[in-house]
């Protein structure tokens, strides 16, 4: 399944622990890069669970041993065609009694009506046995025994069960489930679809419901000639007919890859090396399944030279569905996504969502190999298909579309989601026992996703690609369908290592389980002897509170770059810390004068913290000649310093040292990590009488990017330039860069007025950005085309929009809407201005606040039961970070509790303390270091630093003229 995947994910994990970092969260900055694979709760949900012996004792959720399915036909009737959710089945399973046994135990969910016979297979003349059953919701067994209770079933025998039931499609995009779509007519189509993992196929026909049951199947649906059906495999044409659809029989397969859709969804066709490909979804979207099918079909291409591991079976096909909670699915044969995850055009669709397609089917084919071909024994090892769809997400991308440079994405991303929650003390190992439903369900997380692709792209490099592409073929090869755990893998890249005549310092068994057996990852600590030349490595496991003790140790391996030696080509390991505390290595050429760098193209699963003077000389490589550090190095120097300054680690000095080579960077990933840093010290001090200085620091480091792409796309740039262009944009002109607003505010002049079209990528920023200073005309055109558009995601980047402003007048206009009740508002965006205001800028919090003090009655009068100006006090104390906005806020909240207190909830004082508190508690950990390295800084650069009201009265005065000549 596809995981969460958004462009600005790291921020909102770096809010999960307030012992790593207490951070006001910049907003987003790519609604289209959202990449979801959720089968379950959600990810915070792990701390409960608590692991437990893989066993098959009485009483727990497994099924007893004591039967295998071999073979099932499933024949299903709905008629969803009217919008009629029940639905009748029978299914007939051939079993085999490995056990002497009086009873047979299958899964079962929300279904009832059951009446079931047993024959044997072994007999020439069988007789048919009637069955009597029994039924246990909790854990959702449906147990048959034969009407004579005198029968039992002998070892090693062969039966075939049959089951008539009843049941109904699902509301809840679970299991065998009920969907719809309007058409452009107003006319509303209804379908029946699945979702089956982890623990849902039992709803559509009883099962053993268990990963390592593989059987084959043979599916059948009766519906309405009018519609047709679509399942894992081809059609049976010899057993279909109208309005009946048979299909051929699947290998053997676990339950939950079971898949089939009831509809009149369109769909497009293409082939590629002999593989039909097929992208259905809802009618009158054919033109925009173009993307969808022409990356799966390269990224199939893609992954089956990879493995060196044809695809299985005769078709593959994606499906669109409208309604459809997990994000992604990979039914063997027919992938289903979120149909917004399909459907892309060059007009109107971002390159941003483009490339979100492009890894979701990367992830989702993956599966084919990882999961369907190779299923896993039980939940225990859900990251032996998560981890592998999560890395070749990435890999197949980087494969078929090699000009994205796609690893800059996972490292701001995948990787650095990883290394945050793994630093939580509630992370668990990635091999990690459930049983329950819904502990199978909350193993979907960082630990299954994006942990294990991280540990496993470590050991691409550190055992080289060679050998790591060998191990997956062996595996896939030797185990195809079939189930296995981890140690059939450790297995096959043991055997990979020997036959390239890889030496390892231990066991592949003992190497691979020193990662996935244990919760966290190292942080490794250098320190050189700059007299001798030795270097000292000691690891410990990272945790966001440096005052956790703990003892872990890893196999870590380790390589490296030196001023003498910048090539970061060979990314294999070199050297290993033994799975001990520390380690002195002397056989690597540095200088003393030279800087070391440790991970190189920080392919392993470490953080790194190096004395001060190799910062130094680090720092001053990167103000010099930036291009000797691997540009994703660049990227994680500057975010692990961040992170060890937000836990104490190291110096607010030696991060705005490393900061300040920024004016020489033009590569995504480091501009990613540093937005982020920047964003959130930007937020902390945008309150302070200095916080001129920090924004003319910033403006120095972003102006050459920005000069040099602009806010336009422009022909034949580099990809990620488009992911670029809008930090440097939104960053720009968020610390106030005059260039940024006259630009962008002549951009979004051109659209409004002259029809010169905005490029979609750049849709969001443009707005923004534009509305930072506007003339009275652009900001009124916005406002009027936010209060006549139809169109409720227009309507939402309108309001977004116009809260950027930094000018009083406009934002008190701007504000005043919320009041209007006939101006065509529905509730929910009338309550969402004052949030498009106060969280964007300190001029947007000023504004609010002033407009609640006049206001707060007839804001509050907005709705009698959900309190909105509580809502809203609690949103603004989140942004308070001076004492003037807290002394107003605490008025203002003193005074609705003297004549309304009905208007406020009980704790609200406490929270808005609490918050206020904890942003008071950043800054005085942060504030005074970073202005005193700033104001030296500039000092040093010869411009001076400048107090704050001198600075407004200038940049205001500079901008005012700018808005009249534009």
């Amino acid at each position: 399944m596809a995981r969460w995947l958004l462009n600005s994910c790291v921020l909102l994990l770096l809010a999960v622990s307030s012992l790593q970092a207490r951070l006001i969260l910049p907003q987003s900055l790519d609604v289209d890069g959202i990449q979801l694979e959720t089968k379950g709760a959600e990810a915070l949900h792990y701390a409960s669970v608590s692991p437990r012996v893989d066993d098959n004792s009485e009483g727990n959720y497994r099924l007893p041993n004591t039967t295998a399915p071999e073979a099932y036909d499933v024949e299903l009737w709905t008629n969803v065609h009217s919008g009629l959710r029940e639905f009748n089945g029978t299914v007939k399973i051939d079993l085999q009694v490995l056990e002497e046994t009086k009873e047979i135990r299958l899964h079962y969910r929300q279904t009832w009506n059951f009446t079931a016979e047993i024959i044997s297979r072994d007999l020439a003349q069988p007789v048919v046995i009637p069955l009597t059953f029994t039924n246990e919701s909790t854990r959702e067994f449906l147990t048959f025994t034969p009407e004579d209770t005198a029968l039992s079933f002998a070892a090693n025998t062969n039966w075939t069960l049959t089951i008539n039931y009843t049941g109904i499609l699902r509301t809840d995009m679970g299991g065998f489930y009920y969907s719809s779509y309007t058409d452009d007519d107003g006319t509303v189509h209804y379908l029946a679809t699945t979702q089956f993992e982890s623990t849902n196929a039992r709803h559509a026909f009883p099962c053993y419901d268990e990963p390592a049951r593989r059987a084959t199947f043979n599916i059948t649906i009766h519906h309405d000639s009018s519609y047709t059906a679509v399942s894992n495999m081809p059609v049976n044409e010899t057993k279909s007919s109208s309005g009946v659809t048979a299909f051929q029989t699947t290998p053997k397969m676990s339950t939950y890859l079971i898949a089939f859709i009831v509809s009149d969804f369109e769909s497009t066709t293409g082939e590629l090396n002999g593989l039909r490909q097929r992208v259905f979804s809802r009618k009158g979207k054919q033109d925009q399944q173009e993307w969808a099918l022409w990356s799966g079909l390269v990224v199939e291409a893609s992954l089956a030279g990879y493995f060196g591991v044809p695809f299985a079976l005769p078709k593959l096909d994606q499906a669109g569905i409208p309604d459809f909670s997990a994000g992604a699915m990979e039914n063997w044969g027919l992938a289903t996504y979120r149909e917004q995850y399909m459907w892309w055009n060059k007009e109107n669709s971002t390159i941003n969502l483009k490339t979100s397609i492009s890894n979701i089917i990367g992830h989702e084919y993956a599966h084919m190999w990882f999961g369907d071909l190779v299923s896993v024994k039980w939940w225990t090892y859900l990251w032996l298909k998560e981890g592998f769809a999560t890395l070749f997400s990435y890999e197949s991308n980087d494969i078929a579309f090699p000009e994205w440079d796609t690893y800059q994405i996972y490292h701001v991303q995948d990787y650095n989601s990883a290394l945050l929650n793994d630093a939580l003390t509630s992370a668990v190992p990635m091999t990690h026992y459930v049983q329950t439903p819904s502990e199978i369900s909350n193993r979907y997380n960082t630990f299954s996703y994006a942990k294990p692709a991280s540990v496993l792209y470590m050991f691409k490099n550190a055992w080289s690609d060679k050998v790591f592409r060998s191990g997956l073929n062996k595996y896939l090869t030797k185990n195809q369908f079939t189930s296995c755990d981890e140690w059939d893998l450790f297995a096959s890249f043991q055997e990979a290592a020997n036959e390239n005549n890889l030496v390892l310092p231990t066991s592949v068994d003992n190497i691979f389980s020193s990662w996935s057996h244990q919760a966290g990852y190292p942080l490794v600590t250098v320190t050189r002897n700059y007299d001798t030349g030795a270097i000292t490595l000691k690891q410990e496991r990272y945790l966001a509170d440096k005052d956790s003790g703990n003892s872990a140790t890893w196999y870590t391996p380790i390589n490296f770059a030196t001023a003498s030696n910048p090539d970061y080509r060979n990314t294999s390991a070199s050297h290993y810390l033994l799975n001990v505390t520390e380690t002195t290595i002397t056989d690597v050429q540095v200088s003393s004068d030279g800087w070391l760098l440790i991970n190189k193209q920080q392919a392993f699963y470490i953080r790194t913290l190096y004395d001060e003077q190799n910062y130094l000389l680090l720092a001053d490589v990167l103000n010099s000649e930036p291009w000797l550090i691997h540009h994703r190095n660049r990227a994680q120097l500057l975010y692990d310093a961040y992170i060890f300054v937000t836990t104490s680690r190291l110096s607010h000095r030696i991060l705005f040292n490393l900061l300040a080579y920024l004016k020489n960077e033009d590569a995504y990933a480091p501009w990613s990590n540093a937005n982020t840093i920047l964003t959130v010290f930007d937020r902390y001090l945008r309150g302070d009488d200095s916080y001129y200085n920090f924004r003319t620091f910033v403006q120095r480091q972003i102006e050459p990017v920005f000069d040099k792409i602009g806010v336009n796309e422009i022909p034949g740039e580099h990809y990620l330039n488009n992911y670029l262009r809008i930090i440097t944009v939104s960053l720009s002109c968020q610390v106030g860069y005059v260039d940024c607003y006259t630009r962008s505010e002549k951009k979004l002049s051109e659209y409004l007025f002259n029809g010169v079209a905005i490029e979609p990528t750049l849709r969001t920023q443009a707005y923004c950005a534009g509305l930072r200073s506007p003339s009275a005309e652009i900001y009124s055109r916005v406002k009027s085309d936010l209060l006549s558009s139809t169109d409720a995601t227009d309507r939402s980047l309108f309001i977004t929009s116009l809260g950027c402003s930094g000018k009083a007048d406009q934002l008190a206009e701007f504000l005043s809407l919320s009041l209007d009740t006939a101006n065509g508002l529905s509730y929910s965006e009338r309550t969402s201005l004052l949030n498009s205001a106060y969280s964007r800028s300190e001029d947007g919090l000023t504004a609010s606040l002033l407009f609640l003090e006049t206001n707060w009655e007839a804001y509050a009068k907005l709705s009698e039961t959900v309190k909105p100006l509580d809502l809203a006090l609690r949103g603004i104390a989140t942004y308070v970070v001076s004492e003037k906005q807290k002394t107003r806020l605490n008025a203002l909240v003193e005074e609705v509790k003297s004549k309304e207190p009905s208007y406020l909830a009980d704790n609200l004082e406490t929270v808005i303390d609490s918050r206020i508190q904890a942003n008071f508690d950043w800054l005085d950990v942060h504030r005074d270091p970073t202005f005193t390295w700033i104001e030296d800084h500039l000092a040093e650069k010869g411009s001076g630093a400048m107090t704050m009201p001198l600075a407004t009265i200038l940049i205001s005065a500079l901008a005012l003229l700018l808005s009249h000549l534009f």
